[in-house]
Parts: structure tokens; C-alpha cells; sequence
């Protein structure tokens, strides 16, 4: 299994079984530098839902009580787990990265830090579990991300644009 995409770098691999373990090694990580518990922190994006075809980054979704109160001593724990804060600029949430090496070039793992239990973290989630659950649901989302190759589009953030109706339309089904 091998982790990573450069910047604005998009590609789908295959499903890989060891994502599961990868995350499971992070989340170990996380415990212990940063003292987080078990349930704040969960496996999310593509990589965890099974036999799709995945950018080859961890997603990882952590739970906080409140963002505004993280403080440096938080971050500088989050980088003893090799996690370092991005520019990336979401409402109520904070993006990290993990890297393959101090060139900063090539990101492996993305952290998603939302408040516990709040609108985001239960949209994550639900994501997730729904696509996991559902198997026509799943073979559109693949369909819909192998489509955005046969565009003129391209980059991250086309990439990202590209899904979020159909991500949406997932959203809404949690009050349904």
C-alpha cells in the first residue's frame, strides 16, 4: 500500500484492505500524543468505505468540544503525531496534514478536526455509514468520481467541487 498525492494531485486507486490498519496506526497516535479517547476520533472519506476506489489519503475525522478553545500546546501535540495545520479555510472545522517527509510535498493522512457531535461530525459520519450500507448508493459515488477524469476539469478543488451535490444529497437524507 502506498499513501500519498502531491499537491493538486488527484487519482483514484483501487481499494486496499490495509487502509483499515494505516488509520488504526494513526489513531494509536493520536491517543497517545495528542490524549485524545477512542471515540473522538473515526476513519472517513473514501478510504474508509469498502471496495470503492480512493484517493490514496487517510481521511480522518477527530471530535473536539469546541474549536475555538484548541490551544498551541494541542498543535504542537498534533505534530509529535507528524499532523501539521493547513491554510485550508472550512467553516467549523481545522484541516492537518501528515507528509511522507519534511519536503512537505507529498500529504498521506488528512485530519478533519469538527466539534463532538455537532452538525459536521454527524454529517461525516453518516456519509460513511450510509455508503457503506448502501451498494447502489456506492457504485454511483465510484461512477461520479471515475466521470470527473472525463472532464476538462482538474485539481483538488475541482475535484472536490466536482462531488458535492451528490455528497449532499447524501446529507440530506440523515433527516428523511
Amino acid at each position: 500500500m502506498k499513501l500519498g498525492l502531491k499537491k493538486d494531485e488527484v487519482k483514484l486507486v483501487p481499494y486496499d484492505v490495509n487502509w483499515k490498519s494505516a488509520f488504526l496506526i494513526v489513531k494509536k497516535e493520536l491517543i497517545d500524543c495528542v490524549k485524545l479517547q477512542g471515540g473522538q476520533i473515526e476513519h472517513i472519506g473514501s478510504t474508509s468505505i469498502e471496495g470503492i476506489q480512493a484517493k490514496p489519503i487517510i481521511d480522518i475525522l477527530v471530535g473536539v468540544k469546541n474549536l475555538n478553545l484548541l490551544d498551541k500546546a494541542f498543535f504542537s501535540n498534533l505534530r509529535k503525531a507528524g499532523f501539521y495545520r493547513l491554510q485550508v479555510q472550512r467553516p467549523n472545522e481545522i484541516v492537518c496534514a501528515k507528509f511522507t517527509d519534511e519536503t512537505f510535498d507529498t500529504k498521506t493522512h488528512f485530519l478533519h478536526i469538527v466539534e463532538l457531535n455537532k452538525e459536521k461530525w454527524h454529517q461525516m459520519l453518516f456519509f460513511r455509514d450510509y455508503l457503506n450500507a448502501n451498494e447502489e448508493v456506492k457504485k454511483q459515488y465510484q461512477a461520479l468520481k471515475n466521470d470527473f477524469f472525463s472532464t476538462n476539469l482538474n485539481g483538488i478543488n475541482a475535484y472536490t467541487e466536482f462531488k458535492e451535490q451528490f455528497v449532499q444529497s447524501i446529507f440530506s437524507k440523515m433527516e428523511e
